[in-house]
This record gives C-alpha cells, structure tokens and sequence, in this order.
C-alpha cells in the first residue's frame, strides 16, 4: 500500500486544578483510561459510550468552560472522528478548542493540538481549504514555542505537507517534506525507523513528480533502516519494497520491480 504516514490523535491529558469531589475526579481519570484502552483496542463503539460518560462526568464536576471537560470533548470527538461520525465529532473540537485557547491563551501548544484535530477532521471530510489555516496557526504556534527546528514540529510539518500532497499541490509539500527529514535526521539517530518513515514520504512525493533518479536513493536508504531496525521480514520492510517495486515499473526496469514485488508477496503471504 502506498501511502503516507497517517497521524492521528488521541491526547489523554489530566490538568491540575481544583475540584468540588475527589471521588468524581476520581471517577473521570478513570473513564478516561478505560477510553484510551478501548480507543486502542479500536473498540469504537464502547469507547463511546465510556467517553459520553467522561463528558458528563467532566461537566457536572467542574463546569461547563474548564480545560478537562474540553478534554472530554475533544476524547469523545476523536472516536467519533473514528467511527465516521463526523457530523457529531465537529463541534465538539470546535467547543474543545474554544475552552482550551480561553482558558490557556492562543499561542500554548495544547492550542495547537486542539487546532490539529479539528484540522484532520475536516481533513477526513474532504474541506481541505478549512483543515489548511488551522495545520498552518498549529505549526505557527508549535515553532514560537519550540523553535523551527525542534522534533516537536514533526508532526506538524507531516499534517501540512499530506494535505497538500492528497491536493495534488506537490511544490508546496516537498519541501516541508524535506524539512521534516532534516529535522528527523538531527533529532534522531540515522537509523531510527522514524527517519525511514520520512525518506519514504519523500520519495513517493519525488516519484509522483516524475523525480526518479532523486527517489531511488530514498527509498534504498529506506530499505536499509527498515531491515535493520525492524527485520527483514517485517511488514514495514513489504511496504517499501512495493514502492521500489512501483518506481522501477516507472523506470522501466522491470526485472527489479520483479525482484521487491515478488520479496513483498513473500513477507505478506507469511504474517
């Protein structure tokens, strides 16, 4: 399959402030763990009934504006997100994001995530003109507080450039793409998995654009990390083979597209 890193959200996140009962507070932790076990279990349906709960729990304990019902909200807006169900999920972000940047101001980092995941709901939904300010203000934010070259903007620079990818608007994502390498690279060690997510990325932008001799070492260097990291028979190692495979059938070279197709069947055919 050839695709992407997708990135997806769900912050579980207990802010400090005063509470009328302990045991509420209690209570709603709780749920909320419980909604993390299940979110990742991709247990959809019972995840939302257990976020419902948190909700209502969250609100009844300490009011309606306060920054963890917004974390209720935005935990139940993300299965929905998950399940399809944008239509409930939608305001419920924009509500989430309204408390969080009140209560915390514009320009704190939780201000950025809450923009990022209203930012891939409308994403998901298609309204790619209202997903892109807000992946912009989030990156914006993230770079003022950590600098332009800090690891934290990763996933930021990841979000814009896929969405400028999915449009087609590939001169405006190779190079947050080639930002986002760079950055990997520096924070990480060069044979971090992470690094070849990223050299893959990039390659499949180059590839598309008709770039071949500069994808190929890409995704060879890919290849290498992957193997080593992970396995060489690893279903992330099946991935880029695929892609490699997908280039030399661009290129012409047929016997080698052979070669990584037939390797990626193998791996496939043995999980």
């Amino acid at each position: 399959m050839r695709t992407s890193a997708q990135i997806f959200l769900l912050v579980v996140l207990v802010l400090s402030f005063a509470v009328s009962t302990f045991a509420q507070e209690s209570l709603w932790i709780e749920l909320n763990s419980t909604l993390g076990m299940l979110f990742y279990q991709r247990r959809y349906a019972e995840a939302a009934t257990v976020g419902e709960e948190a909700l209502t729990v969250a609100e009844k304990t300490f009011g309606h504006n306060h920054p963890n019902v917004a974390q209720s909200m935005n935990n139940l807006a993300e299965v929905y997100r998950a399940q399809g169900r944008y239509a409930e999920a939608e305001p419920l972000f924009k509500r989430s994001h309204f408390i969080v940047e009140k209560a915390l101001g514009p320009e704190h980092p939780y201000v950025a995530t809450s923009l990022t995941n209203l930012a891939l709901l409308y994403q998901a939904r298609g309204k790619y003109a209202e997903a892109e300010p807000l992946f912009k203000r989030a990156l914006a934010i993230n770079e003022k507080v950590f600098g332009k070259d800090h690891p934290e903007l990763t996933m930021d620079l990841n979000n814009l450039a896929e969405l400028y990818r999915i449009q087609g608007r590939y001169a405006e994502a190779e190079p947050l793409f080639e930002r986002l390498l760079k950055i990997t690279e520096k924070g990480l060690w060069p044979d971090h998995p992470d690094v070849a997510q990223s050299l893959n990325n990039l390659a499949l932008l180059y590839e598309v654009q008709g770039k071949y001799s500069e994808a190929e070492p890409l995704y060879k260097r890919a290849l290498k990390i992957v193997e080593k990291a992970l396995g060489k028979d690893h279903p992330h190692v099946a991935t880029v083979c695929e892609n490699m495979a997908g280039l030399y059938r661009q290129i012409g070279k047929e016997d080698e597209a052979e070669k990584f197709e037939a390797r990626a069947r193998r791996i496939r055919s043995e999980r």
